[in-house]
């Protein structure tokens, strides 16, 4: 039975049997069995079946989290009855730039330490809910919280309004945050078309015409640098421009606040001694970012 229903929570998460099995390293006709006969000890589909691809049935769209806690259940439980040294598999996602750049050699770093444990790297930009994922943790920066899944702060992750001096001598630097509007915008995917600034007294949103969107903050900056508009980056990442003039801040009375880069760990799997050990190596590894006052982990 915990086959069936492993074989159902990784259908639901790449939306097709063939995509299933790859995951779990099965032929597609094995998850097809293992599927129909979920199905058959619920009494009902599960899946909507296309030409096209799989969606979940409401019974499934009911079943899943359920499911999906009991085996990570089942995962914290023999992972208990180990004792020589933290083992076993980790899935985690991170977005695209800062895994690259940040979260891979941490997680090198990790493994080096921890030979016993086996990890899968997914890089995306959009947020995801790490329990209906099948993720033991989402890492990420964008203002989400989901139920039954616990947050570690890592480190602020510090962003700001910039421009190109060939763009701003073209363009009179904008002011006030309603000066946006009558600005080209690069805008980051994940972050929307509607930029927030701080001010004394509130936040302050505005929506903004994008003259490019992209999910990737490097392409993002190579195209501020070229002149073709104003983008909110992350700090870290355009300091050498900074530093060299290819790109100046703008507008500073109205700051951009701060997200935080956090830990996101299904509370089912939170206790599982890999699973720890991986979010407090984060923890340590993320020190070195600027910070600003820890926000209370969520729980």
């Amino acid at each position: 039975m915990l086959l069936d229903v492993r074989a159902f929570l990784a259908t639901a998460r790449a939306g097709s049997f063939s995509g299933a099995a790859r995951s779990i390293g099965v032929a597609p006709s094995v998850i097809t069995k293992r599927v129909g006969r979920l199905e058959t000890r619920v009494g009902t589909p599960l899946f909507i079946r296309s030409t096209r691809k799989l969606s979940l049935t409401a019974e499934g769209e009911r079943l899943r989290p359920r499911l999906q806690e009991l085996v990570g259940e089942i995962d914290l439980t023999l992972d208990g009855a180990q004792t020589a040294g933290i083992t076993g598999q980790l899935r985690i996602k991170a977005p695209t730039t800062i895994g690259t750049l940040y979260v891979g050699p941490a997680l090198v770093a990790f493994q080096s330490e921890h030979p016993g444990i086996a990890i899968e790297f997914v890089l995306m930009d959009r947020g995801v809910n790490p329990l209906e994922e099948g993720l033991d943790i989402a890492l990420g920066a964008l203002p989400q919280s989901y139920a039954s899944v616990e947050e570690t702060p890592l480190c602020a992750y510090r962003r700001m309004l910039v421009g190109a001096p060939a763009y701003l001598e073209r363009n009179p630097a904008p002011v006030v945050p309603g000066d946006i509007a009558q600005h080209d915008c690069l805008a980051f995917v994940p972050i929307g078309l509607s930029w927030v600034f701080q001010s004394d007294r509130a936040q302050i949103s505005v929506d903004v015409h994008a003259r490019m969107t992209v999910n990737d903050s490097r392409v993002l900056i190579a195209a501020t640098e070229a002149g073709l508009g104003l983008s909110i980056v992350p700090q870290h990442l355009v300091a050498e421009s900074l530093e060299a003039g290819r790109l100046v801040p703008v507008m500073q009375d109205f700051p951009i606040p701060p997200l935080w880069f956090k830990a996101m760990v299904p509370r089912t799997k939170a206790s599982r001694p890999a699973v720890a050990a991986l979010v407090k190596h984060l923890v340590e590894w993320f020190a070195d970012f600027p910070q600003q006052p820890t926000p209370t982990a969520r729980t």
